[in-house]
């Protein structure tokens, strides 16, 4: 009866000591889950920290680069300004040289056309000489000659006589100074011609001064 008075406090001793080691090893092993939990909300603040970071740099590396590439060098700068004045300058050249040529064929023009109407009063009096000369008088032979000379001349250069009779009045190359009623002619057909104008290529240098039928 004694040892089994004496085995009953040495069993819940032990149920005593396996209930405090159980405690401890629940209390250890929450405390080492609280543990693991917070190691993984440090690293996974850390990694994700550390992946703002990163993010910031590759956008900080982004900005560099375009505004790098944005910025052009001084020496590109230098060379597309003298490139943009090179062309303008050869656009206002070229543009100085088309004006220059049309006014050079404009004063030229003018002054021929000057001269030729300086040199059709000679022409016209060879024309009344010639008219009332006996064609078998030699002076009037000799003048005829020289009129056909400067006839020849005037047509080289370009000066050619407008042809009136028998055409239609046209107002940019007569000019009208008597109207006539005539059967046997055309409308508005020219019947006589009283001077013979004249042109220059394609400029009217004298009108032909004429009559006109109807």
């Amino acid at each position: 009866m004694e040892n089994k008075e004496q085995n009953i406090p040495e069993t819940e001793a032990e149920e005593i000591e396996i209930e405090d080691t159980a405690e401890e090893t629940a209390e250890t092993a929450g405390e080492n889950a609280e543990t693991a939990e917070d190691t993984a909300a440090e690293e996974e603040k850390d990694t994700a920290e550390q992946s703002d970071e990163t993010a910031e740099e590759q956008q900080e590396e982004k900005k560099s680069f375009f505004r790098k590439k944005d910025k052009k060098d001084k020496k590109d700068e230098k060379i597309e300004e003298l490139t943009d004045r090179l062309t303008r300058t050869m656009a206002e050249f070229e543009n100085f040289r088309k004006r220059s040529e049309k006014e050079k064929s404009t004063m030229f023009l003018y002054g021929a056309k000057d001269v030729i109407e300086k040199i059709l009063p000679v022409v016209d009096n060879f024309e009344r000489g010639l008219a009332t000369a006996d064609p078998e008088d030699p002076f009037a032979e000799g003048m005829n000659k020289i009129y056909k000379q400067l006839t020849t001349v005037l047509a080289e250069i370009g000066v050619t006589p407008i042809e009136s009779v028998g055409q239609e009045f046209d107002p940019n190359l007569h000019n009208a100074v008597m109207h006539v009623e005539d059967e046997e002619a055309g409308d508005n057909v020219v019947v006589e011609e009283f001077q013979k104008g004249y042109k220059y290529k394609d400029t009217i240098v004298r009108h032909s001064m004429v009559k006109v039928a109807n």
